[in-house]
């Protein structure tokens, strides 16, 4: 199996292809125009890659790429500063030979676009401001899911450190009218019904267990959050394969049997209960692993600056710690929400993206690790796709 690590970093797509045995890696890339890409994902079946980003500067917009990354072309959502400074500066903008684009679907509505999601022949945006677009024609032309926008708690949602951001996207391989989505700091909400309704699904499992946040380094109670939910500051999720749900909150990791409408806290055994990332195995759906910082107001970056991956091999009952070849000294970086994915191998391979520009990856579920890609732009991203 071949596969190819598709990277969000804040210059730009980078994609590392490896060879059939996963241990040669070439890297390719600046792709985008340079834009600031939050999230890329890509068709196994296809081939075709979709990156989303934007900025005050570029606008947002989703780029697509049908032929491995040769070519792309963008799907323009809103247009940002360059018209501006193109209407301030004509004669500049001529000399140049620059124009302005024409307006755009959503200009005025949106800053960035911050992930992408697949499922059932239908993709998937998020914005800043937390909103959820589709579309039916892969990529190249998207439509609001109302539903989502309008739902009846819209005017509590409050802007994490980001700002209002609907950052994750996860779709039900089974149902095409099952979808859950995370919002910093609304929460996760799904659907039942493709997105013509969404219930906000925060409530904590009475379920006994639980970790005792206290006992924890860098926890603060989330003031948005009501008596009895998991807190409203959602910051990654994934599926497993017997539809088990699992996510890393500001406050702890969780994972939830019943389609997210109860979650029972697994966080008991970290280090600290702030991370971004989870990553769930492709097969086993009790095997996850996740990358601890150490809390969000005091660094951003591993405990003790000693990097770690944690995996599960029990849904989160207990862990272990996993650094054979990572930085174990003197090490503060940080990996983003969207920056840690696995692939469908045997073993099955892991990978995450430091925002030092670092892409590491493990080809025997985390046992070791090894740096694939150094020295690359701030990586927001990592997905897989296989070849």
């Amino acid at each position: 199996m071949a596969v190819t690590l598709l990277v969000g970093t804040t210059k730009g797509v980078f994609l590392l292809d490896a060879s059939e045995t996963r241990e040669d890696w070439t890297i390719r890339g600046p792709f985008c125009d340079g834009w600031g890409i939050n999230h890329v994902i890509g068709d196994a079946s296809s081939g075709a890659i979709w990156a989303a980003g934007g900025g005050q500067w570029t606008g947002a917009g989703v780029w697509r790429s049908l032929d491995h990354g040769a070519s792309w072309q963008v799907s323009q959502f809103s247009n940002g500063g360059f018209n501006d400074w193109i209407e301030a500066n004509p004669e500049e903008a001529a000399s140049l030979g620059i124009e302005k684009r024409p307006p755009a679907p959503f200009d005025g509505q949106i800053e960035a676009l911050w992930s992408l999601g697949q499922g059932h022949g239908r993709l998937y945006a998020g914005s800043k401001p937390a909103a959820l677009y589709a579309s039916e024609d892969d990529g190249i032309s998207w439509a609001p899911v109302s539903g989502l926008s309008e739902h009846p708690t819209r005017e509590s949602w409050q802007p994490g450190a980001a700002g209002l951001v609907l950052h994750t996207i996860v779709s039900d391989p089974d149902a095409s009218e099952r979808l859950w989505v995370g919002i910093s700091a609304a929460g996760v909400f799904a659907t039942e019904d493709g997105g013509a309704s969404w219930e906000r699904r925060v409530r904590l499992s009475n379920e006994g267990g639980g970790a005792d946040h206290a006992s924890h380094p860098g926890h603060s109670h989330d003031p948005l959050a009501e008596e009895g939910t998991i807190g409203f500051c959602v910051h990654n999720m994934g599926r497993a394969s017997d539809g088990t749900l699992y996510q890393q909150n500001h406050h702890g990791v969780f994972r939830s049997g019943d389609g997210g409408r109860s979650w029972r806290d697994v966080t008991a055994g970290l280090p600290s209960t702030f991370g971004f990332p989870i990553a769930v195995h492709p097969r086993d759906p009790r095997t996850i692993w996740t990358l601890p910082l150490n809390g969000d107001d005091i660094g951003r970056y591993p405990p003790d600056a000693s990097a770690a991956v944690w995996r599960s091999r029990d849904g989160g009952e207990s862990w272990e710690k996993c650094q054979d070849g990572l930085p174990v000294k003197d090490c503060f970086f940080t990996v983003l929400r969207q920056a840690m994915a696995t692939d469908g191998g045997t073993p099955a391979g892991v990978y995450f993206g430091t925002n030092s520009g670092s892409v590491f990856a493990s080809l025997d579920e985390g046992d070791s690790w090894q740096a694939v890609a150094e020295h690359l732009p701030t990586v927001l991203s990592v997905e897989v796709l296989e070849r």
